[in-house]
């Protein structure tokens, strides 16, 4: 039995979609917080199990049987740490022979704020004697994608990423090597540093923005608080907005870039590249 945290989630969704090419539905398990979202993978023959990571009593049932588990990280910023210790502990005592873990790209030297509390999850897996894989993934392109529409009608692309190289992949690529390590073998033990084939900075992806949607769209580069302050503007709530400038500022030092290809290694192909990103969010599928 294989269980996937956070399963009604973007990346939870592409896990299972890659998870149900690999083995029986009746193997796999979704722990969600509110199982009404779920009822599509209830009728693809999933197992839908009610798991809140508030509420520490829901995961002795939600991992009965399991065997492998993937911890797809919180979103909830802040919170992350003892929202993850509440399921590892749980892991433990179910005897979970396998967790897989989605940390952040080099997390134990990033400058993103994001990387403190993946790492201190690391810390805990190791700490739990659990066996275990770290699925440190890099960008998803989708992160820049979904200003693309904003983008193309107001002719600029904005951020405070500089000439800093990006090394993304599509989120689909990211749930298809979640999916490598807990249905082959020999991953135990090991950290992968994941990200894409190939990189671009910010005023390279506003210019195939350009070239693909024909209107001309310029990347202008912000210092990081006046990113944050224009992200509130337009309505993001204000830690969103933080973490994305951020987030930003680490790519300009180089935090969202990563050559060794880890990525399409374990998924047996090239990642996805960005003009297919563009292109797919494009054509609106």
């Amino acid at each position: 039995m294989i269980v996937i945290t956070g399963a009604t989630g973007q990346l939870g969704r592409l896990a299972i979609a890659s998870l149900l090419k690999k083995v029986p539905a009746s193997r796999i398990v979704a722990a969600v917080r509110n199982p009404d979202k779920a009822k599509d993978l209830s009728s693809l023959g999933v197992h839908v199990r009610q798991a809140d990571y508030n509420s520490p009593e829901t995961w002795a049932s939600a991992l009965a049987g399991a065997e492998k588990l993937l911890l797809i990280s919180s979103s909830e910023v802040g919170q992350r740490v003892s929202q993850h210790r509440t399921v590892i502990e749980a892991a433990k005592k179910a005897g979970v022979k396998l967790l897989a873990y989605t940390s952040l790209l080099r997390a134990d030297s990033s400058p993103l704020g994001l990387a403190a509390e993946h790492l201190a999850t690391e810390t805990l897996i190791r700490e739990s004697s659990i066996p275990f894989v770290i699925l440190r993934n890099g960008w998803y392109t989708e992160n820049y994608a979904a200003s693309i529409a904003p983008a193309v009608e107001h002719g600029s692309f904005y951020g405070s990423a500089g000439d800093g190289r990006i090394a993304s992949a599509a989120r689909a690529d990211y749930a298809e090597a979640a999916v490598a390590v807990l249905t082959t073998e020999g991953h135990r033990g090991r950290v992968y540093e994941l990200a894409g084939d190939t990189t671009y900075t910010l005023t390279e992806f506003a210019a195939e923005i350009s070239r693909q949607y024909g209107k001309p769209v310029n990347y202008v580069n912000l210092p990081e608080l006046e990113y944050k302050q224009l992200l509130v503007s337009v309505g993001l709530p204000e830690p969103l907005a933080a973490l994305l400038a951020d987030s930003d500022s680490g790519a300009a030092k180089g935090g969202l870039f990563d050559g060794s290809r880890q990525l399409s290694s374990l998924i047996g192909r090239p990642t996805t590249s960005l003009e297919a990103v563009i292109a797919k969010g494009k054509a609106g599928v």
